[in-house]
């Protein structure tokens, strides 16, 4: 895991090693073990910050030039099966890497053919001499990041946005329509950020610039067009087909050549990656979790760590930790922040970084197999109910975080973001199942955000967080064989018939099971009491803080610009009435301490 910064001018240039190295200091936290910078042609250069996970010799540092001369690589992730694709090329090593595997793979096949065949999360640059020509590349799911700005002169690219701002060529300019967009979704989608002219190479693809700064995008991966509705099927099978991948995934990512944990909630999704981890990995494994005094799961977490055996460590958050935290994590983000719990998930990293440098994560485990059963459950209740809107409609109203009324109420900026996204998803509602659209939903768009957050968390301390649900194979699995019912399964007939006199609100996992398959392969492993428990979440009180929440936004909101400052104290009011009223509240005043942090200082040097 690694930071990587690239400069490619269209003409020659002055002074980019020392623009580069300005570059690498500013995200040296994502790989503090070694510094790196490569001269490519009189107006290009990559540099490089390493966090050494895989051959841990300065041989393996990057860049990277591989044997024939042709291809100059920066890189940031993991290939898992680096060790297979190696087996494939005639090639002369000189490391262990995953790196220099991919050089020979892609000497010998092309850029596209190593990444159809590859297994892992990644954002690539490449440069190629022959033809002078840049590759960038980001894995299928977004585990990665990759950010870049392009004018009529140069391509920049970075890990965070801050890579690119400390190159000195950038005017910082704030996106004000990602107001907007980020309220509804808690982050910006791909291609877009919060600030204008740089963007995110979206998840699935690849891209080459020329010479000339002529920028051709290309997809290789989409989720899979099947999805199983099938009502006919063996559940042992399955069972037993799907607890094998979840373990291969979670067994390929405890390929490390220093120390890995995990991070051990006490809910279903971190603690069987725990179990089947700590019984595959030799020594005691160590395990984290991170609560309030007054709301946390240790005890659920405490049952796996002493079955087990696990190393495990109960962090403890104070309030005041959690606030007087919030802006050293935006400037790591280089946005606002979107979950609750990233600064939880911060201070966690930082604490485990004493010991481990690998961790792996839940996430995705909810996207793959229904676990948000309130808002997978939206297609039965709109099929039941009957409402005069379009499907989309009556979604997109459950799912978003603050609601649109007030939104629109209050906002100053454009919802240009929010039109361009609502054309985009309706039409790719079209034609398909609703019950498909709400998975595809979430794993095209609500998971970038929680991977955003996960990178930002770790990377700040220098870890790498690896995430096996979110093996692509394992998505594809998902969604080819593995039924609809197996996913969100009634706990009877008559249940299913009682939930259509009710909402999802009141019956959600009490007339059914989310994850139920999930959940059966977690009975091999883990106790009855957290396979069976409600889910919770990642608990932050930010509702009992409702009152501190709103006495700070009467004074960090008074004269943003972007909110309407005549009906200030309304906003306030209003908002303090919302059901998450404390997470509204939060996101926005998120926003205004990011926009200071950013758009009030000069950045071009």
């Amino acid at each position: 895991m690694c930071g990587i910064n690239g400069i490619v001018f269209s003409r020659q240039a002055k002074g980019l090693d020392k623009r580069i190295q300005k570059m690498n200091v500013s995200i040296n936290h994502r790989g503090p073990d070694s510094n790196g910078v490569v001269p490519l042609t009189t107006n290009s250069v990559f540099g490089h910050c390493r966090l050494s996970i895989l051959d841990v010799d300065k041989r393996a540092s990057q860049p990277m030039q591989g044997a024939s001369g042709r291809w100059t690589i920066v890189f940031n992730g993991e290939i898992y099966n680096y060790k297979e694709l190696s087996n494939d090329v005639s090639y002369q090593f000189n490391t262990t890497s995953d790196t220099e595997v991919i050089l020979a793979y892609v000497e010998q096949y092309g850029i596209e053919k190593f990444l159809s065949k590859s297994n892992g999360m990644f954002a690539i640059a490449l440069y190629d001499k022959h033809n002078h020509e840049l590759w960038i590349a980001r894995d299928r799911l977004g585990i990665k990041p990759f950010y870049y700005y392009m004018d009529s002169e140069n391509f920049i690219f970075s890990s965070e946005v801050k890579g690119i701002l400390n190159s000195g060529f950038v005017k910082a300019e704030f996106n004000e329509a990602a107001i907007d967009e980020y309220l509804g979704h808690r982050y910006v989608r791909a291609p877009f950020t919060f600030f204008k002219n740089i963007y995110q190479l979206e998840p699935g693809h690849y891209a080459r610039i020329d010479s000339q700064l002529s920028f051709k995008t290309f997809k290789y991966w989409e989720l899979p067009s099947q999805f199983n509705t099938s009502i006919s099927y063996d559940e042992h099978s399955l069972l037993e087909e799907f607890g094998r991948r979840v373990e291969r995934a979670i067994d390929y990512r405890l390929i490390s050549d220093v120390p890995l944990g995990t991070y051990l909630s006490g809910g279903i999704d971190s603690s069987l990656i725990s179990a089947i981890a700590a019984t595959k990995t030799k020594g005691a494994l160590n395990t984290y979790t991170i609560g309030f005094q007054t709301l946390n799961e240790f005890p659920y977490a405490k049952l796996v760590a002493e079955q087990y055996h696990t190393n495990h460590h109960a962090i403890l958050m104070e309030d005041a930790d959690y606030f007087g935290t919030m802006n050293e994590v935006i400037t790591y983000k280089d946005a606002p922040l979107g979950v609750p719990n990233e600064l939880l998930l911060a201070k966690m990293s930082k604490v485990l970084k004493k010991d481990i440098t690998v961790v792996l994560s839940g996430e995705g485990a909810d996207e793959l197999m229904g676990g948000y059963g309130k808002i997978f459950r939206s297609p039965f209740d709109y099929a039941n109910i009957k409402p005069e809107v379009d499907f989309y409609t009556y979604f997109i109203e459950k799912y978003e975080y603050v609601p649109r009324e007030i939104r629109n109420m209050y906002l100053t900026t454009s919802h240009e973001l929010r039109d361009k996204f609502d054309f985009k998803v309706r039409k790719e509602f079209e034609g398909c199942p609703n019950e498909e659209n709400v998975f595809r939903f979430f794993h095209n768009y609500h998971v970038k955000g929680l991977l955003q957050r996960v990178d930002t968390t770790t990377m700040l301390a220098g870890v790498e967080a690896r995430v096996p649900f979110l093996d692509h194979t394992l998505v594809e699995f998902s969604y080819k064989e593995i039924p609809y019912g197996l996913k969100l399964h009634w706990n009877s007939a008559k249940d299913k018939i009682g939930a259509q006199y009710e909402i999802a609100d009141d019956y959600s996992e009490k007339r059914d099971t989310p994850k139920y398959l999930l959940r059966e392969v977690a009975r091999n492993w883990i106790p009855n009491e957290i396979v069976d428990r409600i889910k919770m979440g990642f608990p932050v009180p930010l509702n009992d803080w409702k009152q501190k929440l709103m006495n700070q936004a009467e004074v960090s909101l008074k004269g943003a610009y972007w909110l309407n400052q005549k009906h200030l104290q309304e906003f306030i009011l209003d908002s303090g009435k919302q059901k998450r009223a404390g997470q509204i509240l939060w996101m926005f005043l998120n926003v205004e301490q990011f926009r200071r942090i950013y758009f009030e200082r000069e950045w071009r040097y």
